[in-house]
């Protein structure tokens, strides 16, 4: 009820899982669920992901009467402007929220991947009279979340693995926005579940809390991921409930005195009974604050009888690693190699000094280069540092993800740049999270070649580049691919996109891994006043390099600037921006092989590729795109001798 009046005040608002799944989180919330509302960040408290975000006004509501810092003015302004309860779910805004939720299925498979994340830390460093990371992970979705292929992949992952302490909560109600699920989807889930190697337990009454609690009870006390079918009906109570229409539109005020009425509550609304607040102290939050004392008892036995390990957990948590950076892989200058190469092998020189990083590639381990260390995680392999994700790119990005929200460790992971496609939803969501995940994507241009256009990134640097709070790093040699990788795994609060290439590319003599992390920087220029400005990135910074030596030979004077991360340039002091892109040199031509678009923020000349790519050996694609110093020569020259006013 609480939840309704919610929505009916903000007008706006979803009361059917309110409703209808009500129960369901009292029985975990109260009878299972350790948490601190106190002490939200507590190393062993269970994670909760409400992956049906849309049901926030349930999930506030809860939180507010367990103990967390949400107030009752805090519900009484929920999904306003500047509120702590926002419209969906929202990581590092309210109090107890794990994750931001609203795209359907991610948090499933984010929740998934810190099932991993705690399966991994438990075999790490449990002793057996030290379970000093035993916590659970649960979820609660609907029928849609199940509908959505990421889910799907994550699920089909989670069950080959066997991960444990895993538990999803199916609210299971038959209803959808636009109808009956019966419409659209009539699969068995309890075959397919279990065919995916979950352990499938059904409750008939969503509203008996007992045959709830004796499910919970019952999946706490199994091995491998569990779901829980319950059947429940969506706005349950409400004079439309069961139907579509309770699903998306508050109730209004009228239907809500009959809900009153049919459940037997007479509070006004926003008026909760001293009983209930000291019922969910003691049920919730004084039983979890026992759980709390507990563990830290445990944890002093454990780091009194294992203080190298407990010292190692700590240096996990805190992410408290170095890396030595004296013993670095180097590369000689006119060296060539394939960036994919170099950031495969520096992600295993990584893997010595950061012994708490994870990750993998979707299939594409000899093609990306990149893996994790210490064999393959498995089952029977719980400490396995290398995740074969399979062909699994939508999880395998929400999985990340919830490796880096669950703590302890750090997540990358690798794929072709443009399947990035199906990662898109989840790097989105690490970026409006603020968590540094790491995607590593090879192959990132035309140059992919004999593989066509189906391979080829086009528009894709312009997709990620024009995301908030995400880093795109393209760096064009080795001593840039360090520097790239050294920004990744110092982030703290931003996601990085790494990008390499396919083919080997000359490690060049002006590079500098330390200016990386100004985004761009001056990589070569004549030392007089200057005819023009070429920028670029990657592979084609050769091709800007060698343009430049060849028209200074006729006195045409032209810096070249290397721009491997937009995002990190346009958070330079203006001084430092004009620095490297005098205001006063009109004349300036970007160049990289790919879609044009972000380029025209530096430069009003752009040479790149606005059309989707061809299949070609990669000696004729350069021909063929005008790709070669001499096309670049020609623009140039056709550039630097037209008008100013004409090149305006």
């Amino acid at each position: 009820v609480l939840g309704v009046d919610m929505i009916n005040k903000a007008k706006s608002g979803h009361p059917g899982i309110v409703l209808g799944a009500a129960p369901i989180l009292y029985t975990l919330f109260t009878r299972f669920i350790n948490i601190d509302p106190e002490n939200p960040e507590w190393w062993n408290r269970d994670r909760f992901i409400l992956s049906a975000g849309h049901g926030s006004a349930l999930l506030y509501a809860l939180y507010h009467l367990c103990g967390y810092a949400i107030s009752m003015d805090d519900l009484k302004s929920f999904r306003q402007l500047g509120s702590l309860t926002p419209g969906h779910p929202e990581y590092r805004h309210t109090p107890g929220v794990e994750m931001t939720t609203g795209p359907l299925g991610q948090g499933i498979a984010t929740a998934c991947g810190m099932a991993f994340a705690q399966n991994f830390m438990s075999e790490r460093f449990d002793k057996t009279s030290y379970p000093i990371c035993n916590h659970k992970t649960y979820v609660l979705c609907g029928d849609g979340d199940l509908q959505e292929g990421i889910a799907q992949e994550a699920m089909s992952l989670a069950g080959h693995l066997k991960l444990d302490n895993l538990v999803l909560l199916y609210d299971s109600n038959d209803i959808q926005l636009d109808g009956p699920v019966a419409l659209d989807n009539t699969e068995n889930v309890k075959q397919k579940t279990e065919a995916m190697g979950w352990k499938y337990f059904f409750v008939a009454d969503g509203n008996d809390v007992e045959e709830i609690a004796s499910a919970i009870e019952l999946a706490n006390k199994t091995e491998g991921p569990v779901i829980i079918e319950i059947k429940t009906k969506i706005g349950f109570g409400a004079p439309n409930e069961g139907t579509n229409a309770v699903h998306g539109a508050p109730i209004g005020e009228e239907n809500a005195k009959l809900l009153r009425d049919a459940l037997d509550y007479h509070n006004e609304p926003f008026v909760v009974d001293k009983s209930v607040y000291d019922f969910f102290l003691h049920s919730v939050k004084e039983r979890g604050v026992i759980a709390e004392v507990k563990w830290s008892h445990l944890f002093d036995g454990y780091a009194h009888d294992y203080p190298e390990l407990c010292a190692e957990y700590e240096k996990f948590n805190y992410n408290s690693y170095e890396i030595n950076k004296a013993k670095h892989p180097t590369w000689e200058v006119g060296q060539i190699e394939s960036t994919r190469k170099i950031v495969g092998k520096l992600i295993d020189f990584y893997s010595i000094d950061l012994p708490n990083i994870v990750g993998g590639s979707a299939d594409l381990t000899p093609s990306t280069f990149v893996h994790g260390a210490n064999g393959d995680y498995e089952a029977s392999n719980r400490v396995g540092r290398n995740i074969k994700f399979g062909v699994r790119e939508h999880a395998m990005g929400a999985m990340i993800n919830g490796i880096n929200l669950h703590g302890g460790l750090r997540g990358f992971c690798a794929g072709f740049f443009v399947f990035s496609d199906y990662m898109k939803p989840a790097i989105r969501q690490a970026a409006i999270m603020g968590i540094p995940s790491i995607f590593i994507f090879s192959h990132d241009s035309v140059c992919v070649g004999e593989d066509g256009p189906t391979h080829q990134p086009i528009e894709h640097f312009a997709m990620f580049r024009s995301i908030p709070n995400l880093n795109v790093i393209r760096p064009a040699d080795a001593h840039e691919a360090i520097g790239a990788c050294s920004i990744a795994f110092e982030s703290k609060t931003t996601p990085t996109i790494i990008t390499t290439s396919r083919q080997g590319l000359p490690v060049l003599k002006r590079t500098d891994e330390e200016l990386v992390k100004k985004g761009a920087y001056v990589v070569y220029d004549p030392n007089v006043e200057l005819d023009g400005i070429l920028i670029s990135c990657g592979s084609e910074l050769a091709i800007a390099l060698d343009t430049a030596a060849e028209l200074q030979k006729y006195n045409i004077n032209v810096r070249v600037v290397s721009m491997p991360s937009m995002f990190l340039f346009d958070m330079q002091p203006a001084e430092y921006k004009e620095s490297v892109l005098p205001s006063n040199v009109k004349k300036r031509l970007a160049i990289e092989m790919g879609a044009s678009m972000p380029w025209y923020k530096y430069a009003s000349n752009v040479f790149g590729i606005d059309r989707f790519g061809v299949s070609a050996p990669i000696k004729h694609i350069h021909e063929y795109f005008g790709f070669t110093q001499s096309d670049v020569d020609l623009i140039l020259n056709c550039l630097l001798y037209t008008s100013d006013a004409a090149d305006e």
